[in-house]
């Protein structure tokens, strides 16, 4: 007679918002610069900061530390396409526009921003996760003047904060893991916080489907998963 397999549970995801305050920032060897420059603000050497890095490294993250402190405006793509007054937005204070990689549909728009907030000597910060070569830009001088601009990056994780970010992700879901499966987990992943992100997600998910504790084994099933398939 075969073993019936465990049933599985209907899951919910539940997860909290991610914590984005200041004390939720590790800083380590592979931030640590943008950190500084973020925290140089209001005395940059230009108003304008590019802020790069692949997804999930942390640039939202650190964005919303500056944005809280410098009282910035957050912005969309969208929303430059609706703003009938560049010239006042400009002037009313820091602005934050993240996803800088999506501005080709208003790149006229942020070519007139940019020049505006030079005039005002306002700050804006514009994080993506290329370099602006790369977001399909058509007016050269827009072009020209990201190039020009300041431009900190946010390398992939080193292994302490790797680490720091996996336990990091289990809190921000309410889960406690034992040190030795952070470590396990740490050692097999790829260096990206995009990584770190899917693992622990599909840990939670797998470990409520299955009504079971997360432990090394279940830790080490998902890990497979994970691990892309040799193309034949």
């Amino acid at each position: 007679m075969k073993s019936a397999k465990p049933a599985r549970q209907l899951i919910l995801d539940l997860a909290g918002d991610p914590c984005f305050g200041v004390e939720d920032f590790f800083v380590s060897s592979s931030n640590e610069k943008a950190y500084a420059m973020l925290e140089l603000w209001p005395d940059w050497p230009d108003p304008v900061l590019l802020l790069q890095g692949a997804a999930g490294a942390g640039k939202s993250h650190l964005a919303s530390i500056w944005a809280r402190r410098a009282g910035a405006r957050r912005l969309a793509a969208r929303d430059l396409l609706l703003e009938d007054d560049l010239e006042r937005l400009a002037r009313s204070g820091p602005l934050l526009i993240e996803e800088a990689e999506t501005l080709a549909i208003v790149q006229a728009q942020l070519f007139h921003l940019l020049n505006l907030v030079r005039e005002s000597r306002q700050a804006l910060v514009l994080t993506a996760r290329t370099a602006p070569d790369l977001w399909g830009l058509s007016i050269a001088d827009l072009l020209s003047r990201l190039r020009l601009a300041p431009s900190v990056s946010i390398e992939p994780p080193d292994d302490d904060l790797l680490r720091a970010v996996l336990v990091k992700l289990f809190l921000d879901r309410q889960l406690v893991v034992d040190t030795a499966l952070i470590d396990y987990a740490a050692l097999r992943l790829d260096r990206s916080f995009e990584a770190a992100r899917i693992f622990v997600e599909k840990l939670d998910q797998e470990a409520l489907a299955r009504g079971s504790r997360i432990t090394r084994m279940l830790a080490g099933e998902v890990l497979q998963t994970m691990i892309p398939a040799d193309p034949e």
